[in-house]
């Protein structure tokens, strides 16, 4: 069953419900009101015989004539019943009224009177039954006033039927309704299908649902070309990934074929060329190493990657020592903050080792960098050259080179990776000239949400 059909349904099943609740209530009001008005008859009948010689000639007389009845009035007629359950119709009266025992209560004054359905001559009939009064030997009498229901119960049925065309009209004008609605509401979600199938079918995620208004429906066509959007830049971004990787990879990859090509005539090479071919291949195995390392890097899915506390402060104490291990020309002057996060240790330190490496590549014999970390930011400052103002924009793209780094080993991943790390981190990263020169790079984590608890300094 689509969900057009089951749309259309409930619909259909909401209206029917709806109108036979309505009709249903307006079927007992208007019973009772009848039946309100039958009984208002035979009170009216009993007052117009309470104080009238009726009732006297009746007990005196063994076929009493019918009570006066007013001439809008139903047919009527009447019973006597004594407490000693004597019973006397009126003349030309066939049909006897049930009696009960209450019947026979009120006679002797045990009970009220009350109104009673029964079966008058195999006819449904409304009976009212009152205390008239004592007959000449002492017996209490009651009345029974009998209104036939032939014309109450011929219009309830009319009534009925009639509801229940009512009810079958509301449930075939909510299907057709339903329908309606549900073809108009669901354009939408036709679009959207289709777009879909198009999209699984072309694999091409460029193509857009139109949206208008404001409605839920609307939201989740918006929401959808959002979805495509984003896709569709996924996808773009995994081309160029794919693309600059594979570009990137061919140069090493080829230097490396053809120094191992005179490798293999190294019979004709002296030592010194030999020695100097070897030193490029373990150079470039290196460059290999480090951009299959950091395309590894850029591929991980942080989502499979689970939280845990970090220590930010014992970190970059522990790269910096790194650091300055590997840069022993250097001075590393840190000041740290113990700061504590949820995060991702392995690539923080990554994304920390990538800094301090920058910085140190581009720092002057002699020179110094300073390290900071305090408020969740992290600030690396060298004294090179700086960051030409037209670069400061590109420098976190992937397989990004300055001008002036294209003689520098490396592949153009560093930044870009701590880039990644500081937006998995929910922070951001920035590039700016220093105060007096050099660079100054920004590593923001969790801006706003974290601050220092205690405080470290090394140098």
């Amino acid at each position: 069953m689509t969900f057009r059909l089951r749309l259309a349904l409930a619909a259909a099943l909401a209206v029917a419900t709806t109108v036979a609740i309505a009709s249903g209530v307006i079927y007992i009001v208007m019973r009772d009101q009848l039946r309100t008005g039958a009984d208002q008859q035979l009170l009216q009948q009993f007052q117009q015989v309470q104080h009238s010689d009726f009732i006297r000639h009746a007990f005196e007389n063994p076929g009493f004539p019918a009570p006066p009845q007013k001439p809008s009035a139903a047919a009527l007629y009447v019973q006597l019943v004594s407490d000693n359950g004597h019973e006397q119709l009126g003349t030309n009266e066939a049909s006897k009224v049930p009696v009960t025992k209450a019947t026979r209560d009120v006679a002797a004054r045990k009970r009220g009177p009350f109104f009673t359905d029964g079966l008058v001559g195999g006819k449904s009939a409304r009976i009212y039954t009152v205390y008239a009064g004592q007959t000449t030997d002492g017996h209490g009498v009651a009345i029974q006033f009998v209104r036939p229901l032939d014309d109450i119960n011929h219009t309830l049925d009319r009534l009925r039927l009639i509801l229940l065309l009512v009810v079958g009209g509301g449930l075939a004008a909510g299907a057709a309704g339903g329908a309606l609605v549900s073809r108009a509401a669901l354009v939408p979600v036709r679009r959207l299908t289709g777009a879909t199938e198009r999209i699984a079918r072309t694999g091409e995620p460029s193509e857009r649902v139109p949206v208008t208004g404001r409605d839920e429906l609307s939201r989740l066509g918006a929401s959808f070309n959002t979805m495509l959007s984003a896709l569709e830049e996924s996808l773009d971004t995994q081309k160029r990934f794919v693309a600059d990787a594979s570009h990137e990879l061919r140069t090493p990859l080829t230097s490396l074929q053809t120094n191992i090509e005179v490798l293999k005539e190294q019979e004709r090479l002296d030592p010194e060329s030999r020695q100097r071919l070897l030193a490029d291949l373990e150079r470039e195995a290196h460059e290999m190493r480090d951009l299959i390392g950091g395309l590894l890097e850029l591929a991980r899915d942080g989502s499979q990657l689970e939280r845990t506390e970090v220590h930010v402060d014992e970190l970059v104490e522990n790269a910096v020592a790194r650091a300055r291990a590997r840069y022993p020309q250097l001075t590393f002057a840190a000041r740290l903050e113990l700061t504590v996060i949820e995060g991702y240790p392995d690539r923080l330190e990554r994304a920390v080792w990538n800094l301090l490496e920058n910085a140190g590549k581009w720092s002057r014999e002699g020179s110094s960098v300073d390290v900071i970390l305090e408020n969740g930011e992290l600030r690396v400052r060298d004294y090179g050259p700086g960051i030409a103002p037209d670069d400061r924009e590109h420098v976190f793209d992937r397989f990004y080179r300055a001008a002036a780094a294209r003689s520098l080993p490396g592949s153009g991943l560093g930044l870009a990776i701590v880039r990644e790390v500081a937006e998995a981190h929910g922070g951001t990263v920035s590039a700016e000239e220093a105060p007096g020169g050099g660079a100054l790079l920004r590593l923001r984590l969790l801006p706003g949400t974290q601050g220092p608890v205690g405080a470290s300094q090394t140098a």
